[in-house]
């Protein structure tokens, strides 16, 4: 009988030491799930068993599914910053004191900043032109601002146009964009208007006092006819005119002429020598007239141009009628035809004439640029024959070069390329 009470001591204190190991095993686990839980290492997830199993395996589904979360958000944001990286237009963001929190390679560009350098400066100690100054000063702005940008010259302006937005907690958002295109095109729109007006608004000017003077005064006849062989001079100069601002609109509106049409290039020839000539005669002082050449190499025949007749005409024929118009009479116009060492096709005006100053050389081909006004519009230009060949030529893959001295005449070279003229020449 003393054995049982022993008994039962033994065996209490067995059930209380399995319960010590057992808490303390369970605590150990907790421990363990605990620090796992800490560093959020999915490598690491201990591999436990009973309701602490469960518990991990639960926590590792959650974490790895918030892993896969935030791994989808920074990718969605990589992607959403490499596009705006590849925009044309400048992003520029701004935290509560206007310090740059991040910029694309865009905007630092045109505004002259560093993408990464310059992170946490502020933008008003970075650019210090006064027009951003006092823009960013504006507490709520409507309409973007235009300022100079990096590189700007007096020579090759750069014009960017800055537009700032609020965000979030007084963040800022600046969006940048390059309108030197744009505000060079717009004056080139002005520029035109105001020519065209000047041009038409000359002859009218003159066209109305010569009907004026008809109207009011007693004329003789010979007087008479004088005054209208004038104002028919002042119409057909208005007619040249609108001739003309209607083949450049032509040129810029319609398609690129087609490879599958051609134009026979001695049809070319004959049809602007015999234009020339005309030319020429008209021009002539009495007797003298200009000697005009036309020649072309022997091999090229039979050539054939690619596109569209009407304009390929309209180009040599600007270029072989300015050489007449101001080359004196007894002077010499060549025109002639060749193969250039890549397999183009060329055709060279060359003139005896007064030549041109180096300076004027890079404006010959803008609309109404004249060398010398008065010359010209006694000779009878209109200052669009060698913006229509520009065009004429550009539609057609080639070029337009342009050589001049002063005292020495001019050469102009139509240049095609070899896809634009083939040969039947055996």
């Amino acid at each position: 009988m003393g054995d049982k009470p022993q008994s039962m001591v033994y065996t209490l204190a067995g059930a209380l030491l399995a319960a010590l190991v057992w808490m303390l095993s369970d605590m150990w686990r907790g421990y363990r799930v605990r620090a796992w839980l800490r560093h959020g290492d999915l490598a690491m997830v201990p591999h436990l068993s009973g309701w602490w199993g469960v518990l991990t395996e639960r926590a590792r589904k959650l974490l790895r599914e918030r892993e896969r979360s935030i791994d989808a958000s920074e990718q969605r944001l990589k992607d959403f910053l490499s596009a705006i990286q590849t925009s044309p237009n400048g992003v520029v963001m701004l935290d509560k004191q206007a310090q740059i929190e991040w910029c694309n390679q865009t905007a630092a560009a045109q505004l002259g900043i560093h993408a990464e350098r310059d992170v946490m400066q502020r933008i008003g100690n970075l650019m210090r032109d006064p027009v951003f100054t006092a823009y960013m000063s504006l507490e709520q702005p409507s309409e973007p601002v235009v300022i100079e940008g990096r590189g700007h010259r007096v020579d090759r302006p750069v014009r960017i146009s800055v537009q700032r937005h609020r965000y979030g907690e007084g963040k800022q958002l600046l969006l940048t964009r390059d309108v030197t295109v744009v505000e060079q095109a717009e004056a080139m729109r002005r520029d035109f208007v105001a020519n065209v007006s000047h041009e038409i608004r000359t002859p009218l000017t003159v066209l109305s006092g010569f009907v004026e003077t008809i109207q009011t005064l007693p004329l003789r006849e010979e007087e008479k006819t004088h005054y209208l062989s004038l104002m028919a001079t002042q119409a057909h100069r208005m007619q040249g005119l609108v001739e003309d601002l209607l083949t450049l609109s032509r040129l810029e509106g319609s398609p690129v002429p087609s490879m599958r049409q051609s134009f026979p290039l001695s049809r070319l020839m004959a049809s602007c020598e015999q234009e020339a000539k005309g030319l020429s005669a008209s021009l002539g002082q009495g007797d003298v007239s200009h000697h005009i050449h036309f020649v072309v190499n022997p091999l090229l025949t039979d050539a054939v141009l690619m596109g569209e007749g009407r304009e390929l005409q309209s180009a040599l024929s600007n270029l072989v009628s300015n050489a007449v118009r101001y080359t004196p009479a007894g002077g010499d116009v060549h025109v002639s035809v060749d193969q250039g060492i890549d397999g183009s096709l060329l055709i060279e005006v060359r003139d005896s004439g007064a030549g041109i100053a180096a300076e004027h050389l890079p404006r010959l081909t803008e609309r109404f640029y004249r060398v010398d006004r008065s010359r010209s519009r006694e000779s009878g230009g209109t200052g669009l024959g060698l913006a229509i060949v520009k065009h004429v030529m550009q539609r057609h893959g080639g070029s337009l070069h342009i050589a001049s001295e002063v005292g020495q005449g001019s050469c102009f070279k139509l240049v095609f390329p070899a896809s634009r003229w083939m040969s039947t020449h055996a």
